[in-house]
């Protein structure tokens, strides 16, 4: 990233020094990061948008999963999407999750640098859809980058026209979701549109920014052939910036928590896909030249 290019901060009064806020952390799933709890909703709102303050679910250490090598892996809150498979309906508002310090989060990076460096992981940013806070996930990776660790996205991309050039420069790698490869198909599984996923995707092989391509595929919801051969099309169109394509295979694992949140769950019925399903989607795929996992 440009080395002119600045943020903003807040004003001194907002990121409390009181002892009594410095010492707060956040349990079940953020224990050990320090929350501005004092703020009051205004400091809250303009921290939110310098960065110094980022929204968070949840976060936990994996392998290969969001990423390579061992990561550290931050589920933020808030998304502008619906999806139906969606695993983490928990994570839709943002104001349901809890507001972590910007320094607290990246101390918590620099406690495992070693451990991510040794095994050629790093940070990975998930959600929700951690698009919805540039600000706090772009200064996170820049910090990241100046201490040597990889950084990944893991995205939508709908909110793509929210990053500059530069801060695409601070990401290693983009774990892209193209959920469906027609708008009409788009918008019924998630309730919104697709070029922006695709704009963002064309915007990150110029940057040379790598990108793992993740497609679930739901039995009689993105299986069609017309729709797979759409999005291996848009698949192709990044060129040598996609290392590969995922094909997911939808499971019911995120039933509960749509029924503990009491939200009507629009798959309830829907099975995974069979071998034979699988089998003819990574042809499809492949046809075009692409790596599949």
């Amino acid at each position: 990233m440009s080395e002119n290019v600045q943020f903003k901060t807040t004003n001194p009064h907002m990121l409390k020094s009181n002892k009594d806020y410095a010492s707060q952390t956040l349990m079940g799933g953020l224990s050990g990061f320090e929350s501005p709890i004092g703020l009051d909703r205004r400091d809250r709102i303009q921290a939110l948008k310098s960065g110094d303050i980022g929204f968070v679910h949840s976060w936990d250490i994996n392998t290969s999963v969001d990423g390579p090598g061992t990561r550290m892996t931050v589920f933020m809150s808030g998304c502008p999407l619906r999806c139906q498979y969606c695993q983490n309906p928990d994570t839709w508002k943002m104001r349901d999750g809890k507001p972590v310090y910007f320094d607290a989060m990246v101390k918590k990076i620099s406690r495992y640098a070693d451990l991510f460096k040794a095994t050629g992981g790093g940070i990975t940013f998930s959600g929700g859809e951690s698009m919805m806070q540039p600000a706090f996930v772009s200064r996170v990776f820049r910090a990241a980058k100046e201490m040597g660790v990889h950084t990944c996205l893991d995205t939508s991309g709908f909110l793509g026209a929210s990053y500059t050039d530069e801060q695409l420069d601070d990401i290693d790698l983009c774990l892209l979701d193209v959920k469906s490869g027609d708008e009409a198909t788009y918008k019924k599984v998630t309730g919104g549109i697709l070029q922006p996923t695709i704009d963002f995707g064309h915007r990150l092989a110029e940057r040379g920014v790598k990108m793992w391509v993740r497609f679930v595929l739901v039995p009689g919801l993105t299986d069609s052939e017309e729709n797979v051969e759409n999005v291996a099309k848009i698949c192709a169109s990044f060129g040598d910036a996609l290392e590969h394509v995922d094909v997911l295979g939808f499971h019911q694992l995120g039933r509960p928590k749509w029924h503990e949140l009491r939200i009507p769950y629009p798959l309830e019925d829907a099975k995974g896909p069979s071998a034979k399903l699988r089998a003819r989607v990574v042809d499809q795929f492949k046809s075009h030249g692409l790596t599949v996992y």
